[in-house]
C-alpha cells in the first residue's frame, strides 16, 4: 500500500498544472496529529523513533545477562571413576558454545529486524505483492553488522590488547552460509524466478539456517571427513569470564581459586553459579530493579567535579528512566536459568518494532522520503542497536573475539534465513493456497543492487581482518593507532554502500 500521499498534480481550468500539497491522513495515537504541518510532524516521529531506538539499547543489557545464564546452565552426569571404581558427579554444560553464538545470541540480538519483517509480512497479507520494508532493513542491516559494528569491536579493547578468533574453522562456515545467504536471496530475485518468490524457495530459504547449524556443529566437533582440518586455539571454559563475588577482590583464596586446573574451575564456577536465590532474596532482587530504575543519580555523578557534565549525564538518566521502569518487569534472570528474562526481553524487543514500523510509515508519508531508503538507513541502523551492543559486550568481556565475531557473521545468516525466509514463507502460503499463486516482489531491483554492493565492499571488510590477523595476530584490539585506522576504514565502507544504494533508489545511477 503506497503511503506517499504528499503531491498530486490535477488539471486546473485554463489548461495550466498545479501542484496539490496533501496532509498525509495517517496517525500515530491521536487523528488530531494530521492538523499538524508535516515538517512539525516528521520532527516528531524522527524523535519518536530515536526514543525507540534507546529503548532497544536498554533492554539489550537485560537480554545479554539474561543469555549468559542460559549458557551457563549445566546437566548432572554421572561416570565411573576407573582408578577408584566409584561414581563421580559431574555438571557438564548444555549448551554448546557455537550453537550458542549462531542461536541465542544471533537469534536473539536479529530479534528487533525478524519481528520488524514478520510484522510487515502479516500486515501485507493476502497482497501480490510483499512489502519492502522488511527485506530493506535486513540488507541494510547486513550493511550495519559488517561495517559499523565491526569498526566499533575493533576498537573496544584497550590499548595494546588483542583479540582473536580462537577457532577459525568455525568462523569460516559461519561466513560461508553468511556469504551464501546474500547469494542465495541473489539468486532467489534476480536468476531462478526474477521478481518472484515462490513457495518451494521461502522453504527452502528458511531450512537453510538448520543446515548452517548442523555445519557449525559439525566444524565445533571436527568430525572426521565433514569438517575443516584446521587447529584451533583453546577457548575460554566459560563463555564468559566469571565474576568476582562481591567483596572477595585482592583476596589471595580467591586468587588461588583462579589458579585452580581447567576441569575444577569448571566445576566449582558451576557450583558458584548454580545457588539459585530463595524466593525472598528473588523478590527483592526483582524490588532492587525498580529502586534502580527510579534511581537517577549515582553516588558517583555526584562526586563530578563538571557542573555541565553531571546535568547532562543527569538528562540522560532521566530520558532513559521510563524504559528501565518498563524493563524492570522483567524478571530476574537467576530464574529457569535465564530463560524466563530472555524470552520476556525478546518480548519487549518485539513490541518495540511495532512501534517502530509504524513510525517508519509515518515518516515516509509526511516527508517524502522513499521507505526503502529509511529502511536500509536509519530503521537499519536502529533495529540493528542490540547486535551492536551484544558484539560491544562480547568484545569487552569475553577472552577471545569469537562471539563478538560470531555474532555479526551468524546474524547476517539469521536475518535472511529467518527475517527474510520466514515472512516469505508466510505471505507464499497464504498465496499458494488462497490465490494459487506466488508472491511477487515490486521493489527487486532495488535489493538487487543493495546486494551487489554489499557483495563488494563486504570483500574490503573480510580482507582487512584477514591482513589483521597475519600480521597483528588478531582481528580486535592491537596499537591504537592502527585499530582507529582501521574503525574509520569500516565506516567508510559503510558510507559508500549508503549512498550507492540511495542514488540507485531515486534514479541518479
Amino acid at each position: 500500500m503506497s503511503l506517499l500521499a504528499n503531491a498530486t498534480i490535477g488539471n486546473i481550468a485554463g489548461g495550466s498544472n498545479t501542484i496539490v500539497v496533501e496532509k498525509c491522513q495517517l496517525y500515530f495515537l491521536f487523528h488530531s496529529e494530521s492538523e499538524l504541518s508535516n515538517g512539525v510532524r516528521g520532527f516528531l516521529y524522527f524523535a519518536a523513533l530515536a526514543y525507540c531506538f534507546i529503548g532497544l539499547s536498554a533492554i539489550t543489557a537485560r537480554f545479554f545477562r539474561s543469555m549468559e545464564h542460559v549458557v551457563k546452565h549445566t546437566r548432572i552426569v554421572q561416570e565411573i571413576d576407573p582408578c577408584t571404581n566409584t561414581i563421580v558427579v559431574k555438571h557438564r554444560k548444555v549448551w554448546n558454545y557455537a550453537i550458542a553464538d549462531i542461536t541465542l545470541l544471533a537469534f536473539g540480538t536479529s530479534f528487533p529486524q525478524i519481528s520488524l519483517a514478520t510484522i510487515d509480512a502479516i500486515r501485507n497479507i493476502g497482497q501480490v505483492y510483499a512489502g519492502g520494508l522488511g527485506p530493506g532493513t535486513l540488507v541494510g542491516s547486513a550493511a550495519f553488522d559488517l561495517f559499523p559494528i565491526h569498526a566499533i569491536c575493533v576498537i573496544v579493547p584497550k590499548a595494546g590488547e588483542l583479540k582473536k578468533i580462537s577457532d577459525i574453522g568455525v568462523w569460516l562456515v559461519e561466513l560461508f552460509w553468511s556469504f551464501w545467504a546474500y547469494i542465495w536471496l541473489y539468486i532467489t530475485l534476480e536468476v531462478w524466478t526474477p521478481n518472484v518468490i515462490t513457495l518451494w524457495e521461502a522453504l527452502l530459504t528458511v531450512l537453510q539456517y538448520g543446515l548452517l547449524l548442523l555445519h557449525a556443529y559439525v566444524q565445533d566437533k571436527r568430525w572426521p571427513y565433514l569438517s575443516l582440518p584446521i587447529p584451533r586455539s583453546k577457548r575460554p571454559e566459560e563463555w564468559v569470564p566469571m565474576e568476582m563475588p562481591p567483596g572477595r577482590k585482592g583476596n589471595s583464596d580467591y586468587d588461588e581459586y583462579q589458579k585452580l586446573p581447567d576441569t575444577e574451575v569448571a566445576e566449582s564456577s558451576e557450583q558458584f553459579n548454580r545457588t539459585i536465590p530463595d524466593k525472598d532474596n528473588l523478590l527483592s532482587i526483582w524490588k532492587q530493579q525498580f529502586l534502580d530504575a527510579l534511581t537517577l543519580e549515582s553516588p558517583e555523578s555526584r562526586k563530578m567535579n563538571n557542573l555541565c557534565l553531571r546535568i547532562a549525564k543527569l538528562f540522560w538518566e532521566l530520558l532513559c528512566a521510563p524504559w528501565r521502569f518498563l524493563f524492570a518487569f522483567v524478571p530476574p534472570y537467576q530464574i529457569a536459568h535465564g530463560w524466563v528474562s530472555f524470552i520476556l526481553s525478546l518480548a519487549f524487543i518485539s513490541g518495540i518494532a511495532y512501534i517502530v514500523t509504524k513510525l517508519t510509515d509515518l515518516i515516509s508519508c509526511v516527508t517524502g522520503i522513499d521507505a526503502y531508503v529509511i529502511a536500509f538507513t536509519a530503521l537499519a541502523a536502529g533495529t540493528s542497536w542490540p547486535d551492536l551492543m551484544a558484539s560491544k559486550i562480547a568484545a569487552e568481556r569475553q577472552i577471545t573475539a569469537d562471539s563478538a565475531i560470531a555474532n555479526i557473521t551468524c546474524s547476517n545468516s539469521v536475518n535472511i534465513y529467518i527475517g527474510i525466509g520466514v515472512p516469505w514463507l508466510i505471505d507464499t502460503l497464504y498465496n499458494f493456497f488462497a490465490y494459487n499463486e506466488p508472491l511477487r516482489i515490486e521493489n527487486a531491483g532495488y535489493l538487487s543492487f543493495s546486494l551487489l554492493v554489499f557483495f563488494a565492499t563486504s570483500v574490503g571488510c573480510i580482507g582487512v581482518l584477514v591482513f589483521r590477523r597475519l600480521t597483528l595476530g588478531a582481528e580486535l584490539g592491537g596499537p591504537r593507532l592502527w585499530a582507529w585506522v582501521t574503525c574509520v576504514y569500516f565506516m567508510l565502507l559503510w558510507l559508500i554502500f549508503v549512498v550507492l544504494s540511495s542514488l540507485h533508489i531515486y534514479g541518479l545511477i
